[in-house]
């Protein structure tokens, strides 16, 4: 005797915020999916959503899953582990229902799924029990050193990713230690990373890009941007290439 039918999860990268950037994979698998689940904050579309506009199955049932909070409790806080477990939780019971009954879900990413993408954990809480499938999309730090004309790294060079919440001692090591380098999380963090990449003596190197691939992008030096607070959408590149090929 079969066991009940289940339906599949489709976790599906849908890139950084210009809807061409899309895969055509993801296209076709929006276009078919019974069940459409995404991230947003309280308040907004959903950026994983807006890109998506137009590509979705027309009979779709759209799931919106909204954040407890984004910036407003620190990482540091132990309610921020409680209640975003919870909260993802929540999230895995409502996609589980869906495909308890059979619908093929597709739970969108902004950028690459398994990179700083919070649909990861509903996809570590999910995959054992459903069939999946994983769809990477093109991160929002590709498309921004695309956008900036800005060869990232070559060669040999060591690349790293860093998030601006760590402290400024150790941000500032990690740059030492890397030939090229991305940093992630800028937010309020700005400033400190603007110190950071001085003490690194990379101020100069460094390339603020806002809203990458989004009509309203905006790319500058680090060194002439105004200091304060950084919009969420927006990274610092630190290219390297400094060694003659």
């Amino acid at each position: 005797m079969t066991g009940p039918l289940r339906g599949a999860l489709r976790v599906v990268g849908v890139g950084p915020g210009d809807p061409e950037l899309m895969t055509l994979k993801a296209a076709r698998i929006l276009g078919a999916a019974d069940v459409v689940a995404f991230f947003a904050k309280a308040g907004r579309p959903g950026h994983a959503r807006r890109i998506v506009e137009g590509a979705l199955n027309p009979a779709a049932e759209q799931l919106r899953l909204e954040y407890p909070f984004t910036t407003e409790v620190d990482l540091g806080d132990p309610r921020y582990l409680a209640e975003m477990g919870e909260f993802y939780e929540r999230c895995a019971d409502l996609l589980a229902q869906r495909l308890d009954r059979g619908c093929e879900v597709a739970l969108l990413s902004e950028g690459d799924p398994f990179f700083y993408g919070s649909s990861m954990y509903l996809f570590d809480r999910l995959a054992r029990d459903y069939p999946n499938e994983v769809v990477p999309g093109v991160t929002g730090m590709s498309g921004c050193w695309a956008q900036a004309r800005l060869p990232i790294c070559h060669g040999d060079d060591v690349f790293c990713v860093l998030p601006g919440t760590l402290d400024e001692e150790t941000l500032t090591a990690r740059l030492r230690g890397a030939d090229a380098a991305v940093i992630m999380k800028v937010g309020r963090n700005l400033p400190k990373i603007r110190r950071a990449l001085e003490a690194a003596d990379l101020l100069t190197r460094a390339v603020f890009v806002e809203r990458g691939t989004m009509g309203d992008e905006r790319i500058t030096p680090l060194a002439e941007l105004t200091e304060g607070p950084a919009p969420y959408f927006s990274l610092v590149l630190v290219p390297g290439r400094q060694r003659a090929r």
